[in-house]
């Protein structure tokens, strides 16, 4: 899901009954990630990690601070990591490099975690 305003619809977007969500956070500040924790929202959520709209690579640091912020409000059993939105806005010398990044955050937070 992809800019709105989730606080306003965030029980009925609970009720859809879907095993995960994905949603944009980064260009709202990770406000949302905030609104999940408060409304106690139980669907397992993948709030996106980088903004996929801006024309630059995002670095695994930049991604795993982002991911650290998610995990102070939401349970890492329930968080799915994830660009922003849908990638056809970008090429594929940005996404490639940007997804691996991406995977390399996760795979140092798992390991953080598993610690």
């Amino acid at each position: 899901m992809c800019y709105s305003e989730f606080g306003d619809i965030i029980k009925e977007i609970e009720k859809l009954d879907a095993d995960v969500i994905t949603f944009e956070a980064t260009k709202s500040g990770l406000t949302l990630v905030s609104t999940l924790s408060q409304s106690n929202f139980k669907t397992q959520v993948g709030p996106g990690v980088y903004d996929i709209h801006s024309p630059r690579v995002p670095t695994s640091e930049e991604i795993f601070k982002a991911l650290s912020g998610m995990l102070e409000l939401l349970p890492k059993e329930k968080l799915w990591v994830n660009p922003d939105c849908g990638l056809k806005t970008r090429k594929e010398e940005e996404v490639i490099p940007s997804l691996k990044n991406m995977v390399r955050a996760a795979a140092r937070m798992r390991s953080r975690l598993e610690k």
